[in-house]
């Protein structure tokens, strides 16, 4: 008899381990949307008295109800990122752009090792781009103009072989741009407007 009862517990606690993963990304979005002001709702079914956050409007999952895309541009979305963000280690995409986004850029996003498109671009972030952003060894596209950053590019984006994309133009950044690695094949004019900027 204790034979079916062990396997019993066992499948049962082999079904629950996609709910445990799926609350601990509920409950790092739902801390998102608490900083966030939402005059249009858009959050609105962001509850996280759900198993999880997969059936929420704006994410989308794997197949295995793990968190791959955050869908929040052009929101009228105002507040600031929050550092459990990092927690989301399946994202890919984490489209924020075209808000009213203020404070800085969590370092924690340098955990977010399978991201693939990073854009916050045409908010109001300050402070200095994250020197952990270099961890991010999957990402294609980096979009953060239009902000109010400041401070160098970090040179560890230079280890990105995989960058493709790389807007920062209409901030107040200052110091050198990288011309080496994935920078070797950015246009110029990427950096010129209004950044104050030199080549190596």
């Amino acid at each position: 008899m204790a034979a079916p009862i062990w396997l019993w517990a066992f499948s049962v606690a082999l079904t629950l381990v996609p709910s445990v993963f799926g609350n601990s990304e509920g409950d790092a979005l739902y801390t998102l949307r608490k900083s966030l002001t939402d005059p249009d709702n858009i959050l609105q079914s962001w509850d996280p008295n759900l198993v999880n956050p997969c059936t929420w409007f704006h994410i989308t999952c794997n197949q295995n109800n793990r968190v791959t895309r955050v869908d929040l541009g052009n929101s009228n979305l105002s507040g600031h990122l929050v550092p459990e963000l990092g927690k989301l280690e399946h994202l890919q995409y984490l489209e924020l752009y075209k808000n009213d986004i203020q404070g800085t850029i969590p370092t924690e996003l340098g955990n977010l090792k399978s991201l693939i498109s990073l854009d916050l671009y045409n908010n109001n972030i300050s402070g200095t781009i994250p020197p952990s952003l270099g961890k991010l060894k999957s990402l294609v596209f980096l979009q953060l103009n239009d902000n109010k950053l400041t401070g160098p590019i970090p040179r560890e984006l230079v280890g990105i072989s995989s960058l493709k994309v790389v807007d920062v133009s209409n901030n107040d950044l200052c110091g050198t741009i990288p011309t080496s690695g994935p920078f070797e094949h950015i246009p110029l004019n990427k950096f010129l407007h209004h950044l104050f900027l030199n080549w190596l």
